[in-house]
């Protein structure tokens, strides 16, 4: 697992959070400017968003770095827009969850950071660091070695800093006190928690707030990303996998199983989960190409809302 950040065909990412993790309202503060007509990088650096977002212009930065990186806002020809997922959360009239009241947003947001090797601290601590009990220079050390082999720009205080940030998303310092310092969002899903000062542990278990919806999401990306031609996938594949749901949510096996013997309910029989012979698997009926996933998102969420 740690060769797919050998791989230098992936873009490794160290900074851009100007070392603030994310909060709350962050990604729909951002998801309205742009849906405002914001199109620019760089009106996040100008004295417009201070008075805009009442934050200094390193936080503006970093505000428009989480919308990015979580793909609530992309710029694919130099302007700033909302993704098809951001506006199906975000949007004011009809989004899902506009202000993020669901934890299956928060999921999703740490889904979108962690499931793919671009932001490579969080990708790293989640599936390939392999100690469950740990302390911050074991992951500063690993992500080092990584960037030194890669031949990657960044400095070991850079990495410092993104493993500081990574570790005050999931397990904030107690001593933060202040607006700007109020509970990072990622921190209510209680996947990191610190046992004593400086040391740290990954929380695994079958995370009840993660909704069946979003666990399906997970499951077809990991599928698209890393297994595209596979007909079926195994339980020990979607429970330990790099960048599977098992791993990026921190799910035990039996957990996931669980969840796979109603993904046929939750994907409208697209797929389908068998046990026999003592082999656990899901199959797909249909290309991965043909199952929509924002509407099985949509639809997870809207029974949610009506149970």
């Amino acid at each position: 697992m740690k060769d797919l950040l050998l791989d230098s065909s992936v873009s490794l990412r160290f900074s851009g959070h100007e070392t603030f993790p994310l909060r709350l309202l962050w990604l729909k503060k951002v998801f309205d400017a742009v849906v405002s007509g914001v199109t620019a990088k760089r009106t996040f650096q100008e004295q417009e968003a201070i008075a805009r977002f009442g934050v200094g212009k390193n936080m503006a930065m970093s505000m428009l770095h989480w919308a990015m990186v979580t793909g609530i806002i992309e710029e694919p020809a130099g302007q700033l827009q909302v993704t098809d997922l951001g506006r199906l959360l975000f949007d004011e009239a009809d989004g899902l969850d506009p202000y993020l009241e669901d934890a299956s947003t928060v999921w999703l947001i740490h889904n979108a950071l962690c499931a793919t090797p671009e932001v490579a601290s969080f990708f790293f601590a989640f599936n390939v660091f392999s100690q469950p009990v740990f302390e911050r220079p074991a992951l500063v050390k690993e992500l080092s070695d990584i960037a030194a082999a890669r031949g990657a720009r960044a400095t070991a205080e850079t990495i410092k800093r993104d493993v500081e940030v990574l570790l005050r998303s999931y397990a904030p310092r107690t001593a933060d006190t202040g607006e700007d310092a109020s509970e990072p969002l990622l921190a209510e899903l209680g996947l990191i928690r610190e046992l004593r000062a400086g040391q740290f542990e990954f929380v695994r278990g079958p995370k009840q707030s993660l909704s069946q919806a979003v666990f399906a999401y997970a499951l077809l990306g990991y599928w698209r990303t890393w297994h595209e031609d596979a007909p079926t996938l195994s339980v020990e594949t979607i429970a330990y996998g790099a960048g599977s749901p098992g791993r990026v949510f921190r799910l035990d096996e039996e957990s996931v199983a669980y969840r796979l013997a109603a993904i046929d309910d939750i994907t409208g029989g697209a797929l389908v989960w068998t046990d026999t012979a003592g082999l656990r698997q899901v199959a797909r009926r249909v290309g991965l190409d043909k199952i929509d996933r924002l509407a099985l998102l949509s639809g997870g969420y809207r029974a949610r809302m009506a149970a």
